[in-house]
């Protein structure tokens, strides 16, 4: 056995444990010991090597980048559970009320805004979830209409910046956070336009799935709902504009300017008199929660990486991607396959940990530029929220679904969205410009 046979060995034994439902981080570590020991005695490295991952660690420890995973999380957390989410839900709907198709469309603006607000899709898709699909059922909006806006508008949070998946990939990749932030935003907005565009094509071609609300239902006068519609989305505006344009322009880190977000969502919750115990505690637990996740898989695929290294996989998998066919065509259809398939059974951040160290070199090796390169994983990983059976979105809504909603009808619902968002993958392929355009 050489080491071209170990090395993707380690690859079985991983994922053949992660499907069978074994905790992907311990999953990574189990795998990456057993290696290491098969390895020293097959004489391939020593136990010196093992001693690099204390090192790697402490190093994930003091990330000053990483620091902006848990600030984000937390300003999502706090707008959700202040409900200020919910009444930005509830006065756009109001607004686009007497529009045929016009609370769906509102769904697709308040996911956009709720993406930019929070970064965290499993906030946008439980808020959007639990407050508008039972009116939307209400009002007589198909069952599949109505879980597919959600989901697919819920993941937005994924590629609109500041969003928790592209500081990871920008850590991965080695490249700033804020070139990743400006490459991102404008296919996150065409993403969110497209899905609109759908919305009033289904409106128009078949009316009676997505109606508008009645009259009784957006009865108000023009001038108290302009003044709610200002009182209401000032303010998260103000704060997105802010968290972002201070990235943009240079004058805060995306660390620092996560901190921003996180004591601005702090203020408008308490001037909005919700900053009570609970919703600190609840934010609290909900931030630790996902980042210790975060950080948990990151050690696991640190030591994954360290042992693959050690039995030369990382020049295997160098070699296998440099050589394919079409050269750098080759590798970003192989390597959107990769990610698109795995999508169907384990989590984006799993993916990003697992694959992403492995294409990364053949990319800089083929000269393909890397912030286009993550806003393409980026895009391509969002696919996994609402790819069936194990779409983390699916999980979320089914979650606080009303019991006359199936799952079936959920799959049904997004498989729409998930071919519209290949499309915009595919435009961001023909059109590196969408993604160059702010970076430049």
């Amino acid at each position: 056995m050489t080491h071209n046979a170990l090395a993707p060995m380690m690859f079985i034994v991983a994922f053949g444990l992660i499907f069978t439902g074994y905790p992907v981080a311990f999953a990574l570590g189990g795998t990456s010991l057993i290696f290491a020991a098969i390895g020293i005695s097959m004489g391939y490295f020593d136990w010196g090597l093992m001693f690099a991952l204390s090192d790697r660690t402490m190093g994930i420890m003091s990330n000053t980048v990483l620091l902006a995973v848990p600030f984000f999380i937390f300003m999502g957390a706090v707008l959700e559970k202040s409900r200020l989410a919910e009444d930005l839900l509830k006065t756009v709907g109001m607004l686009f009320g007497p529009v045929r198709g016009g609370l769906g469309l509102a769904v697709i603006f308040v996911g956009a805004l709720l993406a930019a607000a929070t970064g965290v899709v499993g906030a946008s898709v439980v808020a959007m979830g639990m407050i508008s699909l039972p009116v939307m059922l209400q009002y007589g909006y198909s069952k599949t209409i109505a879980t597919g806006l959600i989901t697919a508008s819920g993941t937005l949070g994924q590629i609109i910046p500041p969003s928790v998946v592209l500081v990871v990939l920008a850590d991965q990749m080695g490249i700033s956070v804020g070139d990743l932030f400006r490459g991102a935003l404008l296919p996150g907005l065409l993403l969110a336009g497209l899905y609109a565009v759908y919305a009033i094509g289904v409106a128009i071609t078949r009316p009676s799935q997505m109606p508008a609300l009645p009259l009784s239902v957006r009865d108000i006068h023009g001038w108290l709902l302009g003044k709610k519609v200002l009182l209401v989305l000032f303010p998260p505006l103000a704060l997105i504009l802010l968290v972002l344009g201070s990235i943009f322009m240079g004058v805060a880190t995306p660390t620092e300017a996560g901190a921003l977000g996180a004591v601005g969502a702090m203020l408008l919750a308490a001037i909005n008199r919700r900053l009570r115990k609970k919703t600190l505690t609840d934010s609290l637990d909900h931030t630790v929660r996902l980042t210790s996740m975060v950080m948990f898989l990151l050690i696991g695929s640190t030591a994954f990486t360290l042992v693959f290294r050690g039995l030369f996989g990382d020049i295997w998998i160098k070699d296998l991607l440099t050589n394919l066919p079409g050269g750098a065509v080759g590798l970003l259809v192989i390597a959107n396959l990769v990610i698109f398939v795995l999508g169907f059974f384990i989590d984006f951040f799993e993916i990003a940990f697992i694959i992403l160290p492995l294409l990364v070199p053949a990319a800089r090796h083929l000269d393909i530029n890397l912030v286009w390169f993550g806003v393409m994983v980026g895009m391509n990983l969002q696919t996994s929220f609402l790819t069936p059976p194990f779409g983390f979105a699916l999980f979320y809504l089914r979650g606080v679904a009303p019991p006359e909603i199936k799952t079936t009808d959920i799959y049904k619902g997004v498989f729409p969205f998930i071919v519209i968002q290949l499309i915009g993958l595919l435009l961001i392929v023909i059109f590196p410009e969408i993604v160059l355009y702010l970076v430049d």
